[in-house]
């Protein structure tokens, strides 16, 4: 057991205490709470963005994925990366200047349907909990790993420490948490790589054995791949974490810097994973046999670098940065669900509302963790890229590029895309088997439900042109308009 794992974990935790309490006390208004007063800088902004997207299948699923599959699960890691640039091409600017608060908010705004905002809700409370199941798994995960303590308990102190500062001090004092964390992630990743390496050096070079059948892998792998590259190029435009931090900045053009900066910043972080999922094919080749291929970052610096102070202090930094993605990720999901909570569903968005909120939103998925803890943590987060993709991705790149788009047309789109996504993961978690021809359909579903999500929004669209906004020249103008000549 790593002695000094449990105590880099309470550490962070702390941490992330203390600066959350600093960001309360900046925290008074409703807008403090849902946006940050949208005050908050491109440098800051990206730190904060990078540290709640890379969750628990960038720290933890991405390597186990290489350590199992090979290296043609490389394209999570492309994807999740790229997918920022089709974020900054489409939609960064205009969201921004759409002067919402949240995805069902830009419903309203642009297409003047609550109807079709009270439809944006129901998917963005969907996703978020969807995605929030595999944080407080690997967080579970992890406690056990390091320190043997049952997976409840890491459940219930990733939900318990997410919510309390979530519900005290809203996007405010989360923004300074993510930050911090970001850098912690990457410094806990990138400096054990660097001993990992120099030992792999060391031990002579010993070959990483991966299946050559890879480069030309069969019909029903080349859908999964394709799908996969889909769901994670265009999923992350549809990530209400992701969106609601570009309303906290100050204007569309800070906006289109921080994507810029995320970029980077995030294109760096996922150096590292597949690095740690190679070096695990050498030195844990039994996590493949067991079935905890999740865990070999945790379990890699010590397997390699031998018992010893060194190993074990390197392992103990990975575990910190593991918390720290739990930590990070499930305050920007929780967030967002909670924003959407306090003005769609429990109230009108007052303080009050969005701390009543954030229990809610913290309790669902602590509840689903528990009960269903054997998900694969990647294969999890990817089927809430696909229903992103299928849902918001179309509705966000119509919505700010096509004016003749309809409420039908959205809802329409939104229900035959991504319920057909949303029937995909149901079908996943429960593990009911699918004929042999439609497995690879439901596995990775985005390769049919983005396309048909955005057929059926033109083609309704289309079909009710009398039902075009009006005055849908003037948000146009509005969404697309340089800042600078905005009044």
């Amino acid at each position: 057991m790593n002695h000094y794992a449990l105590p880099a974990v309470v550490l962070v935790t702390l941490a992330t205490v203390a600066i959350g309490a600093y960001g309360l006390r900046l925290a008074r208004t409703t807008s403090d709470f849902l946006v940050a007063s949208r005050a908050v800088s491109p440098r800051w902004n990206a730190a904060a963005i990078s540290g709640e997207y890379l969750s628990a299948a960038s720290f933890l699923g991405v390597a186990g994925l290489v350590l199992k599959d090979g290296v043609d699960v490389l394209w999570y890691p492309v994807g999740f990366a790229a997918g920022y640039l089709a974020l900054l091409l489409f939609v960064a600017a205009p969201l921004r200047r759409s002067g919402a608060f949240t995805l069902p908010d830009f419903c309203e705004v642009r297409l003047g349907s609550r109807r079709l905002r009270k439809l944006a809700t129901v998917f963005v409370l969907f996703i978020g909990w969807l995605y929030l199941v595999p944080q407080l798994q690997g967080a579970g995960l992890t406690l056990f790993t390091i320190a043997g303590a049952p997976y409840w308990v890491g459940v219930l102190l990733v939900g318990g420490v997410v919510t309390g500062h979530v519900a005290l001090g809203g996007m405010r004092a989360i923004t300074f948490v993510q930050a911090f964390q970001y850098w912690l992630k990457l410094t806990a990743l990138a400096l054990p790589a660097m001993f990992l390496f120099g030992q792999w050096r060391g031990d002579g070079q010993p070959p990483v054995s991966f299946d050559p059948d890879w480069l030309l892998p069969d019909a029903d792998g080349m859908f999964g791949t394709y799908s996969l590259i889909l769901a994670t190029f265009l999923g992350t435009m549809g990530l209400p974490h992701v969106l609601v931090r570009f309303y906290t900045n100050s204007d569309g053009a800070a906006a289109r810097r921080t994507t810029l900066v995320v970029l980077g910043l995030v294109g760096l972080f996922y150096l590292f994973p597949a690095l740690y999922g190679a070096l695990g094919r050498v030195y844990t080749p039994e996590l493949v046999e067991s079935g905890r291929t999740d865990t070999v970052v945790l379990v890699l610096p010590e397997a390699a670098l031998g018992p010893g102070t060194v190993g074990e202090l390197l392992g103990a930094l990975v575990a910190a940065g593991a918390f720290a993605a739990f930590l990070s990720t499930s305050s920007g999901l929780l967030t967002s669900v909670a924003g959407v909570l306090s003005t769609d569903v429990l109230g009108r968005g007052s303080v009050r509302d969005f701390r009543l909120a954030a229990i809610v939103a913290g309790v669902v998925p602590s509840v689903l963790a528990l009960r269903i803890p054997g998900l694969d943590v990647s294969t999890v987060v990817g089927l809430a890229f696909a229903v992103a993709a299928s849902s918001f991705c179309p509705l966000l790149v119509l919505g700010i590029w096509w004016r003749r788009l309809t409420a039908p047309g959205a809802a329409a789109g939104i229900i035959a895309g991504g319920g057909a996504a949303v029937g995909a993961v149901l079908w996943t978690v429960v593990g009911i088997p699918a004929p042999d021809w439609a497995e690879p359909l439901v596995a990775q579903p985005a390769a049919w439900t983005v396309p048909l999500s955005f057929t059926v929004m033109i083609l309704v669209s289309l079909a009710t042109r009398h039902r075009v906004p009006d005055g849908v020249g003037a948000i146009m103008l509005r969404l697309h308009a340089p800042d600078s000549l905005r009044l």
